[in-house]
């Protein structure tokens, strides 16, 4: 029998990633309402407010833990830096997502949280592969999506946008366990 945790706790070597609550609304809401992190998402509207951080904070805490799993990625000095999320969508495999605040780009939050979760994904969810797609004009994301174990599967897909209103290039990729 798999037990499912619905509240899982990861630990990287700086990072915490775990349940926003709360607490974190004020700080998902000021990181999250930059455009220029909102036009790299399918799902995240700009602006973003201090009503769509609590909606989002209550959006995760109904999730089906045996389908999604969102976990507020928080580094041990700096707080609450972005959010990285695994769900199951219409692919085969689950799907990943995540986004950094802006003043923490360039040092490796992304990549540390994404291998976390990942590790996570295979011991704890029971994943054997896992499916992200990045926006054609974010390379930075798939070079992290990279790092972390990912390969492009060759396909482009159009994805709406919420922030900018419209279908943006998704380049496709898949890791496997």
């Amino acid at each position: 029998m798999c037990v499912i945790e619905t509240s899982p706790v990861v630990e990287t070597r700086r990072l915490l990633l775990r349940a926003p609550g709360p607490q974190d609304i004020p700080a998902i809401a000021r990181l999250a309402n930059d455009p220029d992190i909102a036009r790299m998402t399918c799902r995240m509207p700009h602006p973003f407010g201090q009503g769509d951080a609590e909606a989002f904070v209550v959006q995760v805490a109904a999730q089906n833990p045996a389908k999604a799993a969102t976990f507020l990625i928080e580094h041990e000095d700096q707080g609450p830096v972005g959010v990285i999320g695994m769900f199951e969508d219409s692919d085969v495999a689950p799907e990943t997502g995540y986004w950094i605040g802006r003043p923490f780009w360039g040092r490796g939050f992304a990549t540390e949280a994404l291998e976390g979760a990942l590790v996570w994904a295979g011991k704890r969810w029971k994943r054997r592969a896992l499916m992200a797609g990045h926006f054609a004009d974010n390379p930075a994301s798939g070079r992290v999506l990279e790092k972390a174990g990912f390969l492009y599967t060759g396909e482009t897909r159009k994805r709406f946008s919420k922030a900018r209103g419209e279908p943006v290039d998704t380049r496709m990729m898949v890791w496997l366990a």
